[in-house]
């Protein structure tokens, strides 16, 4: 079983309460993690102010992240309130990739929260949403919060991927497996698994095929052999009869449409990338996101 430490949640930068500080908390009562709450902040006006006149510029700053600095406390206060570790920071800096990644860097997270990033589709074209960067390369398994109609999930789906060989992907499944039962069993939810089949990969082909591409022979090799590892892995983490999914399909649109389908609160499910090329796993992530049916929490190899 995994141990859930610290818990850090990447604040918004307005000063409002939003999903991710409920289902934070709730999971930092679940699990008795530490929880570390920040928010990057950065006013364009006072920067360039402060090209005119450094003094006034300072001052009118640190005013301003005071008020801001007060908010937050306050959040934090009122988790201990109620006998957590919370902590706060804000931290006058824009809100990018690199300072996210830095933080949580330093910080030595076991969970990273956030909320997710809305993003019209026409915007996706010029460039990618922070969401995305962060799937890629947030090194601690990142827990996006859209909505938390409960803020402690209570119905969790583990949504695994045995079209790789597991060496390929470094274990990831275990990964996702054991991250799942952990937040499963620290909040007394319901934990489903769910493998989309007839996917595989043949020898340096970078995405998945599907298996009816195949002859028949080894078609229906690959299909036994992943229907022997999906049962393994289920009765290895203890994952009762029929909570045991198997679809077939398009994996992000299966994913989504049966995350909502059985309103799970919850998908964990994981990303990698080989040579610098998004793999199966990495775009089925992404694609996941662009519709997300509930909360998403993507771990790495």
């Amino acid at each position: 079983m995994l141990k859930i430490q610290r818990l850090l949640l990447i604040a918004p930068t307005q000063m409002a309460r939003t999903p991710a500080f409920d289902r934070a908390q709730a999971l930092a009562r679940a699990t008795g993690a530490m929880l570390h709450m920040v928010a990057f902040d950065h006013v364009n006006a006072l920067a360039v102010a402060g090209l005119f006149d450094h003094d006034a510029m300072t001052q009118a700053r640190e005013g301003y992240l005071q008020v801001h600095r007060h908010w937050l406390e306050q959040q934090a206060r009122l988790q201990r309130c109620e006998g957590l570790r919370v902590t706060s920071e804000v931290v006058w800096s824009r809100f990018s990739l690199a300072h996210v990644l830095d933080y949580a860097n330093d910080f030595h997270a076991d969970l990273v929260i956030k909320d997710m990033q809305s993003v019209p589709a026409f915007d996706r074209v010029f460039h990618r949403p922070l969401d995305w960067l962060l799937l890629r390369d947030c090194p601690a398994p990142l827990h996006l919060v859209a909505g938390a109609e409960n803020p402690k999930p209570l119905k969790i789906l583990a949504a695994i991927d045995l079209s790789h060989l597991e060496d390929l992907t470094q274990g990831l499944n275990e990964r996702i497996l054991t991250l799942a039962s952990t937040l499963a069993v620290a909040c007394d939810a319901s934990l489903h698994m769910l493998n989309v089949g007839n996917w595989s990969v043949f020898g340096d082909a970078l995405a998945s095929v599907p298996t009816s591409s195949l002859d028949d022979s080894l078609r229906d090799a690959v299909n036994d052999a992943q229907q022997e590892a999906f049962e393994a892995l289920a009765e290895h983490y203890g994952i009762e009869a029929s909570h045991r999914h198997v679809l077939s399909g398009i994996p992000h649109r299966v994913i989504g449409q049966f995350a909502r389908r059985q309103a799970f609160d919850m998908v964990v499910l994981g990303t990698a990338s080989r040579h610098g090329v998004d793999i199966f796993l990495g775009g089925t992530a992404e694609n996941v996101l662009h519709h997300a049916p509930c909360s998403l929490t993507v771990v790495k190899p």
